[in-house]
């Protein structure tokens, strides 16, 4: 079978593993707080999903630059079988998850994940089928470690549990994961790529794509902070239920 064949069908079959996940987690109890609401109730299915790549795919990223060493060395052309199968994991949680959003009409309350799902996406299939620039793919992953702290948070938030104690002590975690797995790694990508690589072709596309996320990553870490821990200067409004970003 061809290589890039090959890649598709994990791709492809990493998005079907994630649709038939959300059927499978859409079956359990919802939160009295989420079950009132129709898109309170979304919101929940696919911070399950969510909550669950990241767990995987966080810990495999990880997992995975331990076992490649130089990676961060050469981010271009260092690669591994598991790196490459993480990257299809991945870009297929996000085309299911973008799916997902336009097919239950989420697409205006959720248009910058779209926007971010595209970008994030295109990145790691041009690692895929180009094979290079798989350990900065793998790299980027990083920021799944923080997701999993990040999505408890929402989880808390959106079912209006009573876990307050848990929620004052995640925040503070989730604050540093912030910086450790979120931060941190994409400043190192940042900085690799305008010193070590040539802006032109895929090399020049991923730029963009970078400089993207880092706007991106930076709009998120402000909100995160305002609505964490400086929850006064927020505007009014800014904390709208059908905000699928803010709540």
């Amino acid at each position: 079978m061809a290589p890039w064949l090959r890649s598709v069908g994990l791709v492809a079959g990493s998005t079907l593993a994630f649709a038939t996940l959300r059927w499978a987690l859409g079956r359990c109890p919802l939160p009295a707080h989420v079950r009132r609401d129709a898109t309170r109730t979304w919101r929940w299915k696919n911070l399950l999903v969510s909550f669950a790549h990241s767990v995987v795919a966080g810990l495999w990223a990880v997992v995975g630059i331990w076992q490649l060493p130089g990676a961060f060395d050469d981010l271009v052309q260092t690669s591994s079988a598991s790196a490459h199968l993480l990257l299809c994991f991945s870009s297929g949680y996000f085309i299911h998850d973008s799916l997902d959003i336009i097919v239950c009409r989420q697409s205006r309350a959720s248009w910058e994940y779209l926007v971010h799902h595209a970008v994030a996406a295109s990145g790691l299939l041009s690692g895929i089928f180009l094979n290079r620039f798989v350990a900065a793919g793998l790299l980027s992953m990083f920021v799944e470690v923080s997701n999993i702290f990040l999505t408890m948070r929402m989880m808390v938030r959106l079912g209006s549990l009573p876990f307050q104690t848990f929620y004052e002590v995640n925040k503070y975690v989730n604050l540093v994961a912030y910086f450790l797995f979120r931060l941190a790694p994409q400043a190192y990508l940042t900085w690799y790529f305008v010193c070590y690589v040539e802006m032109r072709g895929q090399g020049a596309f991923l730029m963009v794509n970078l400089v993207l996320l880092d706007t991106m990553i930076l709009m998120y870490f402000s909100r995160l902070l305002r609505s964490d821990f400086w929850p006064g200067s927020q505007q009014p409004g800014s904390g709208s239920e059908k905000k699928f970003l803010i709540d």
